[in-house]
């Protein structure tokens, strides 16, 4: 898998158990009783099947000299980001999503069930995460990595985000987008860099 390539999709029908604790910390839960457990569940059980989780990829090499970034599909200057790819061959660009369903169901509960909305946005925030982790462990096993580094974290622009669409076309292989503002749509989607050693 090359610069040259053409870009890879992967489509999943399962992901990892829902981590309970993770999804009650992103919806800013600290202590839960068991109204709003009972409530997590139902919204578990509602929401798991709505998803769609799917990642477009490509593998480019990497040059790192100093803060300037060589990734193959573009050039960027960034300390973070060239000290997370400091020993990297090759980066693999991506973008996952949950699919619109994830966006449509949040936007239906916000309107009559607040606290089910904010539980559903928490239980796919760890569903998109979920989804990541996953990618990340099948893409570098067996090869030494990097943490997975996104757009806007650190010194890399967001703008960079410009860059990775027309990279991935995202669009055209997982029904993602990219507005003005540098927002996704669906919401429930991340792009990021994973670098790995030669």
């Amino acid at each position: 898998m090359t610069g040259q390539g053409l870009c890879m999709v992967r489509r999943y029908t399962a992901l990892p158990s829902p981590d309970m604790r993770e999804i009650l910390r992103y919806a800013g839960v600290r202590e839960a009783d068991e109204a709003t457990l009972a409530l997590l569940g139902d919204c578990i059980r509602e929401a798991e099947g709505v998803i769609s989780p799917a990642v477009c990829f490509r593998e480019y090499p990497a040059e790192i000299e100093g803060d300037e970034c060589s990734l193959g599909f573009a050039e960027v200057r960034s300390h973070a980001l060239a000290r997370n790819l400091d020993g990297c061959g090759s980066v693999i660009l991506f973008a996952a999503t949950l699919g619109i369903q994830a966006d449509r169901f949040i936007l239906r509960y916000s309107r009559i069930s607040p606290s089910r909305a904010v539980l559903l946005d928490a239980f796919f925030t760890e569903r998109i995460e979920a989804l990541c982790d996953t990618f990340e462990k099948e893409m570098t096993k067996g090869k030494e990595s990097r943490p997975r580094f996104s757009a806007g974290y650190g010194d890399l622009p967001l703008d960079f985000q410009k860059d990775i669409f027309r990279a991935l076309s995202p669009e055209k292989h997982i029904g993602l987008t990219l507005n003005e503002s540098m927002l996704m749509s669906p919401t429930k989607s991340v792009t990021a860099i994973i670098g790995r050693e030669p």
